[in-house]
Order: C-alpha cells, then structure tokens, then sequence
C-alpha cells in the first residue's frame, strides 16, 4: 500500500475563504452592473415616452383627416379647435405641439403637419414632426 502524499502548503498557510482584493473586485463588478442597469432603466423611460409622443401626434393628425373626410373637402372647418387641442397636452396634446394643414384645392389633397418637443429636450434640438398626406373623394 502506498501512503498518501500531503498537500503542499504555500507560503507557510493553507488558503481559506476570498481575500479582501478579491471582495472588492466583487463589489465593484456588482456595482457596474447595478450603474448599467439603472442607466439602461432611464433610457427605457425616455424611449417610452418619445413613443407615446408619436403615437399621440399620429392620433392627432388622424383626427383631422376624419374631420377632412366627414366634411368631405380638403379644407378644415375646425382648425383653430384642433390646433388648440394640439398644444394643450392637458387635451391630449403634446408637449410645445402645433398642428398645420396646408391644402391644395386642385387636386383635394391636404397635408397635416403635427410638430413637438419634448420638455427634457434641449432648447435647441431639432423639433419631431410627423407628416401624414390625405386626399378627399
């Protein structure tokens, strides 16, 4: 029978448990990715509310193009109520909205132009648009 070999000590001690490097480069891994996900959260947020800010713009605009089609003309008979309704974001508006309609009485087509910007915008960024063309038979 053969005897068993001892395990070679290093350093004199045999390792037990993390050292306290190791803990803290646990900790600080554990902290990037609680940074990561906090900003991911916070982007998620914005990205949800710019959607919703388009989604709105498109309902606006797809009001107006019931009001042309009711009226059967290119030419709006409610524009001032609807622009109004287009600025006032407690009127399911948007956030420094406006609304056009530019018509073309030669070929009844109007074309309805919703513009915002959003409050967490900087003042100087691009405004978001949305564009819809609609044609009165």
């Amino acid at each position: 029978m053969s005897t068993p070999r001892p395990i070679p000590r290093h350093g004199g001690r045999a390792q037990r448990g993390f050292t306290l490097i190791e803990v803290l480069i646990a900790i600080l891994i554990f902290s990037l990715g609680l940074l990561g996900t906090a900003a991911l959260q916070a982007r998620v947020v914005q990205v949800a509310t710019q959607n919703g800010d388009r989604a709105r713009a498109a309902l606006l605009a797809n009001e107006m193009v019931s009001q042309l089609w009711a009226a059967q003309s290119a030419t709006p008979t409610a524009l001032a109520t609807w622009q109004t309704q287009v600025s006032t974001p407690s009127m399911s508006g948007l956030p420094n909205g406006s609304g056009t309609v530019t018509t073309n009485a030669s070929t009844n087509t109007a074309v309805i132009t919703v513009t915002w910007r959003a409050p967490s915008a900087a003042s100087g960024a691009q405004l978001n648009s949305y564009t819809t063309t609609v044609a009165i038979q």
